[in-house]
């Protein structure tokens, strides 16, 4: 085989520190969209971003020649530095820690709409 193929996606989701509800509704549009551009900049593809006040859900594809803990590093730490620097009145810090769990094709709808429905899951 000449060419190399994987299709590897990754449910990953992590928290504010202390679950303190820190993403506020004025922020959370401005963390999602930086959290896509930069999944997009490691050239993992975004399917879906979305949260509470307290915690993030992201489905991406896996770039393969990436790690998946530089790829967390990474948009955990760009997207806390680009809010606390863009909001003066927020102070967004993310818990050490994050969970990452693969997910097969088949089941890639199912994720993405548990990820898009956060908010009513939530409510239950």
């Amino acid at each position: 085989m000449s060419k190399s193929l994987s299709r590897i996606y990754i449910h990953a989701l992590w928290s504010t520190k202390r679950r303190m509800p820190l993403i506020t509704s004025e922020i959370e549009h401005e963390l999602h969209n930086h959290l896509r551009k930069e999944l997009i900049k490691l050239r993992c593809e975004p399917y879906a971003i979305n949260g509470m006040s307290d915690h993030v859900h992201c489905l991406f594809q896996l770039n393969p020649k990436l790690k998946v803990i530089d790829i967390m590093k990474q948009i955990k730490g760009s997207s806390a530095h680009h809010l606390n620097h863009h909001y003066e009145n927020e102070h967004v810090i993310w818990q050490r820690g994050f969970s990452v769990f693969s997910v097969s094709k088949g089941v890639l709808p199912i994720v993405k709409r548990y990820i898009e429905n956060q908010k009513s899951h939530h409510e239950k």
